[in-house]
């Protein structure tokens, strides 16, 4: 009896290991919800390719681009129409959870979809020029406490966007209460921010990791906080967190993907096997290394509770600096 019960076991569990292997392979779906180029469409066609590539998925998948409202149109497309599609995944970023933050997508909610995984980040960094006498992330704070006009930080996103919260974070990290107080100017992309703190208009710049590497290897700037949980690896060893320093602050322009909400049990961990598959892999390493990703490991459940954390974490400070009330 007892091997008729363990081979029962056996056969239900493969089965259902049978059952997850099938789902979301039928028609592999995935919107960016952008205009084609960028962070969005990247995410969707490299990941497809990918997957098909390392044979993760049968069929191409198929991306459709889906712009308008800053992913809100994509949002409300799948929350209203498709919400129990089993072959559709989403691309997201940090600007996804920012947004759904400020509700800058009416009437929609992040609780509306189902979170699967991410595929890496680019973290956050605040830098200075190189010439720059200060050294250190609680330098900087330090001297926006005691005279925030004397320091202006660049960024290349409007105000309360992701680039501006970078460096809100930090400094609500570091125990500046009224975060209103850090005088931040943004400026039309990274390139220009960085134009403007080597012409001495501002004192600081909080960008991502990857657009500040070119000014970096230029000897043009010095990063003193890197936004992340642990020292990256490779190029990026010598750059120290802002942990390190004392100072709990992570900004990670996360990518990765959701789902319809109604999406089945079956095919949601059919889907967060499949994208976990691909991170692991050799190959997904490589092109994360040829994009200037950097690790950020999350799926299912754990993702979905970074999502939360992230969007709680906005709201608090987009409300501290008046973006929302």
């Amino acid at each position: 009896m007892k091997f008729v019960a363990t081979r029962g076991a056996l056969a239900a569990a493969l089965l259902s290991l049978s059952t997850i292997a099938a789902t979301a392979q039928e028609n592999p779906e995935c919107i960016a919800p952008a205009n084609p180029g960028g962070g969005w469409d990247f995410t969707c066609r490299q990941v497809g390719k990918s997957m098909q590539d390392l044979g993760i998925i049968e069929k191409t998948m198929q991306v459709v681009n889906l712009a308008g409202g800053g992913g809100g149109v994509a949002f409300a497309e799948v929350v209203n129409k498709r919400g129990d599609d089993n072959d559709l995944i989403v691309a997201a970023s940090s600007a996804t959870a920012t947004r759904l933050a400020q509700g800058a997508y009416p009437g929609n909610t992040m609780d509306q979809v189902r979170w699967l995984a991410s595929i890496g980040a680019d973290y956050g960094v605040i830098a200075v020029a190189a010439t720059s006498e200060i050294d250190s992330l609680p330098a900087l704070l330090d001297q926006i406490k005691t005279d925030p006009t004397s320091v202006s930080v660049a960024g290349g996103s409007a105000v309360g966007g992701w680039d501006h919260l970078k460096v809100l974070i930090a400094a609500n990290a570091y125990g500046i209460e009224d975060v209103r107080s850090v005088k931040y100017i943004a400026f039309d992309g990274g390139g220009e921010a960085v134009t403007q703190l080597l012409a001495g208009s501002v004192q600081a710049f909080t960008g991502d990791i990857s657009e500040a590497k070119g000014f970096v290897d230029s000897g043009d700037i010095k990063v003193i906080a890197v936004l992340a949980p642990e020292r990256l690896g490779g190029e990026f060893a010598d750059m120290p967190t802002a942990r390190e320093q004392g100072i709990d602050a992570i900004g990670a322009n996360w990518r990765g993907f959701y789902a319809p909400g109604g999406m089945s049990d079956a095919a949601y961990d059919a889907w967060v096997a499949k994208i976990s598959e691909l991170y692991a892999s050799d190959a997904w390493k490589q092109v994360m290394a040829a994009n200037g990703l950097a690790p950020l490991d999350l799926q299912g459940a754990a993702f979905q509770s970074f999502v939360s954390d992230s969007v709680a974490q906005i709201q608090s400070i987009s409300r501290d600096i008046g973006i929302i009330k």
